[in-house]
């Protein structure tokens, strides 16, 4: 269990307590309906729920198969679109400058204080495409296999795994747990 005000990255860096969460929901791709209001609603309740408070900033990203298998590709090294990708920011510091090169940020008075800047969370990267053929799988519904995918990067980037069985455990009670009562209620 992590201490309130504290992300379960490995940096835990402490949150303010005053500041919003902002989820920031794109939809790159056009072969399934994605409700972007619904799953950014979905990843600021569990957001919140998982203690993250103040300042901080999360992306959730819809994309097509091929954008999917090039990043499974590149980042984990393997073959074919998956489901979700999770990419954690656990860098806590906040260099001057341009991302990524660091160059001059122009006057003076625009830098932003390290205190002042929002915690990033990082990444959660979905291919409706294989949900919908992990639903058909499943038997369950394409909605319902968003959410699970939606929840599951979210507690990847927070610092959450399934690497072995207590930790898959662990995970997979978490999941059931927020969505019960954030998406099924």
């Amino acid at each position: 269990m992590t201490e309130p005000g504290y992300p379960l990255t490995s940096k835990r860096r402490r949150l303010p307590d005053e500041g919003h969460i902002e989820v920031f929901v794109a939809d790159e791709q056009s072969a399934h309906p994605v409700d972007s209001a619904r799953w950014q609603l979905l990843a600021e309740q569990v957001l919140e729920a998982e203690r993250i408070r103040g300042e901080a900033e999360l992306s959730l990203l819809f994309v097509d198969e091929a954008t999917m298998a090039e990043l499974n590709k590149r980042f984990m090294d393997a073959e074919g679109p998956t489901d979700v990708l999770a990419f954690p920011l656990e860098d806590d510091l906040v260099g001057a400058g341009r991302w990524p090169d660091n160059g001059p940020t122009g006057p003076a008075n625009n830098r932003v204080e390290l205190d002042e800047a929002p915690l990033l969370l990082g990444d959660v990267v979905i291919c409706p495409a294989v949900a919908a053929k992990n639903a058909a799988e499943h038997a369950a519904t394409y909605d319902d296999e968003l959410a699970l995918l939606v929840v599951h990067g979210i507690l990847h980037v927070l610092g959450m795994d399934h690497a072995d069985p207590e930790e898959e455990a662990a995970m997979q009670a978490k999941e059931q747990d927020l969505l019960g009562r954030f998406h099924w209620k």
